[in-house]
């Protein structure tokens, strides 16, 4: 049952109420062990959080920066945080020198906590240029400081000024004091466009939030979910408190390229992800099925559709399978897809949010088919991460991103865009009025940039209006929808798709260089460089055919009738990924001008017809 409360008083209303339960699995910064934590031992950290940053003069509603990766200090920076009133402002992990050092001028920071060696040297970089930046503080004690850096210190004699609570008599009075219209959070987007902007999300928001997804996900105690998307990100963060207040074992995973370990040697029954992560999961078990032998591969087809017409056709739809249907599903279920949830890690499965980006149809129904509840649904940090989501065991429509939550009011503007309100929505960007003034309207609605509908009760999304392209023909494309269904492909690990005021749709493709050498070797094709691999002939041929057939069901018009396979990955260096992974259009324009213009020349004869 959900404990509801402030969140400044949460981790100790939960040590009363579990006491010596576990609340977190983790592994110290370069660790390969996992070890615990305690609720009782939470409280005490948080407590002693809260009187150190006293002890620092952190003040009320003062902002707090943390560029970290996930980690267990970081869950008692931001608790302790909240203890004192004091406002945290999260870093992606892998921001550049220039984003924080924007963040944490526009936010006035003073105390920022940083976790390991890259974090600590790009904010000391940036130190002098900051001028409210007063103190760093280091998650991890292996960090090598600048010997001249007097303004640092490490996490765990920053925790020795709160040692015995010396200020414990203020912390309470604070607790008292505390109320829902104080800032909890500053969420500075990832900026697609360029522009980053911080939004003001208020304990308010946090306790409608809670409320509303407490009624329709099925979280308790007795689940162990894993940490595994940035927590700086609004999906992560809400999800992380929402299993919190649900008293929910939490699996801390700090390097995101070991999730796969994590997930087999901890089993999680949950696990929130963008659909990149089931995309790959996807991909992985369908290039297994493709080179086991005959018989085989036939079994596990038979298998898959057996799933899809249980768990598609027939739960999907409200609708209850035929005895026989039900029972073919349970032996197919104990047998085939309970290994390959075994080899990913899922032994107990119970459920798995996913939004961040659209979700393929074919990949969801996979998911669904081998028993995984892939729990679609869509949100912005706008609207503290849910406006809606599908329902663990009810009727939904694969493609919907599900029904809206309680606590949110839709209706549709202009161009069918989606429009909110309601407490779950921000009061506004930080210091940006007029920003405001152009993204509420004057019902107080807030304009998301998203275009869909609701049918029978479920959110449609179609696309998002300002990433819409227009071809020179007049023809409207949504790159995201034709990327959704490419990047199902192995071959494919991002693409960015070309139409704005073009003549056709074009794509820069980045494949998966390790199955391109491979395909290379088996095919005796020869090449000196990547450069040269991706430009072969019959490289091209082979993906062209792929993509081919990957987009039959589109539109003559929103075919790609040229692509570029590039021989380096889009990056977050050169400004073309957000943290988040999203690509930067404009970014990509400019850096790709020449590949670009090269696919529309007439001469080029690789167009197809």
């Amino acid at each position: 049952m959900q404990t509801r409360c402030h969140l400044s008083v949460l981790v100790h209303e939960q040590a009363r109420k579990y006491g010596n339960k576990r609340v977190f699995i983790y592994r110290d910064f370069g660790s390969r062990t996992w070890q615990s934590v305690s609720w009782n031992e939470f409280s005490s950290k948080v407590r002693c959080v809260s009187n150190a940053l006293l002890n620092i003069g952190v003040r009320v509603q003062e902002n707090i920066g943390v560029f970290s990766q996930n980690a267990l200090p970081y869950f008692y920076t931001d608790f302790g945080a909240f203890g004192v009133r004091a406002v945290i402002v999260p870093f992606y992990a892998t921001s550049s020198e220039q984003q924080i050092q924007f963040m944490i001028n526009d936010a006035q920071i003073r105390v920022l906590f940083v976790g390991e060696q890259e974090q600590y040297d790009k904010a000391q970089r940036v130190f002098s240029y900051c001028n409210s930046l007063e103190r760093i503080i280091v998650f991890d004690r292996s960090v090598k400081m600048n010997p001249t850096d007097a303004n640092a210190t490490y996490f765990d004699d920053f925790l020795q000024l709160g040692a015995g609570n010396p200020r414990q008599t203020e912390v309470e009075k604070l607790y008292q004091e505390a109320n829902e219209d104080d800032l909890c959070n500053i969420l500075y987007t990832s900026g697609t466009t360029g522009d980053s902007k911080g939004v003001m999300l208020t304990y308010g928001q946090y306790h409608a939030g809670l409320k509303a997804n407490d009624e329709v996900v099925p979280i308790s105690d007795k689940d162990r979910v894993m940490d595994f998307l940035p927590i700086t990100h609004i999906f992560e963060r809400a999800w992380m408190i929402l299993c919190l207040t649900e008293g929910a074992e939490i699996v801390i995973n700090t390097y995101p390229k070991e999730i796969q370990q994590s997930l087999r040697e901890t089993n999680p029954t949950c696990m929130s992800s963008v659909p990149r992560f089931w995309e790959k999961v996807f991909i992985g078990v369908k290039d297994k099925i493709d080179r086991a032998n005959p018989f085989q591969r036939r079994l596990f087809k038979a298998a898959l559709a057996i799933g899809r017409r249980h768990n598609i056709e027939y739960l999907s739809r409200g609708k209850r399978p035929p005895l026989s249907l039900k029972l073919q599903y349970e032996l197919v279920d104990r047998t085939l897809f309970k290994i390959v949830r075994k080899q990913l890690g899922f032994l107990q499965p119970n459920l798995f949010p996913t939004a961040g980006a659209a979700v393929s149809e074919e990949v969801q129904e996979f998911i669904r088919s081998i028993g995984l509840w892939m729990i679609v649904g869509y949100g912005l940090t706008e609207s503290l991460a849910t406006v809606s989501c599908n329902h663990k065991g009810k009727r939904f429509t694969v493609g919907s991103v599900g029904i809206p939550i309680s606590s949110i009011n839709i209706k549709f503007g202009e161009n069918d865009e989606v429009l909110l309100k309601g407490p779950t929505v921000t009061k506004g960007y930080y210091k940006r009025d007029d920003l405001n003034r152009e993204v509420f309207d004057e019902d107080g609605y807030f304009h998301t940039g998203d275009s869909g509908y609701i049918k029978n009760g479920e959110l449609f999304l179609k696309d998002r209006i300002k990433d819409l392209f227009k071809t020179s023909n007049g023809k409207y494309i949504a790159p995201q929808m034709i990327e959704s269904k490419l990047l199902v492909d192995k071959f494919v690990d991002q693409i960015a798709i070309i139409a704005d005021e073009r003549k056709f749709v074009s794509a820069l493709i980045v494949p998966d260089y390790s199955l391109l050498e491979e395909s290379a070797r088996k095919s005796g094709i020869k090449y000196s460089s990547r450069e040269e691999l991706c430009a072969h002939p019959q490289i091209y041929a082979m993906m062209e055919e792929r993509i081919e057939t990957l987009q039959q069901q589109l539109a003559s018009y929103e075919k790609i009738k040229r692509f570029t396979l590039l021989p380096k990955p889009f990056t977050m260096e050169r400004g073309e990924l957000t943290n988040t992974l999203k690509i930067r259009r404009k970014v990509l324009a400019k850096n790709y001008a020449a590949e670009i213009d090269l696919m529309y020349e007439e001469t080029n004869i690789s167009t197809r017809q």
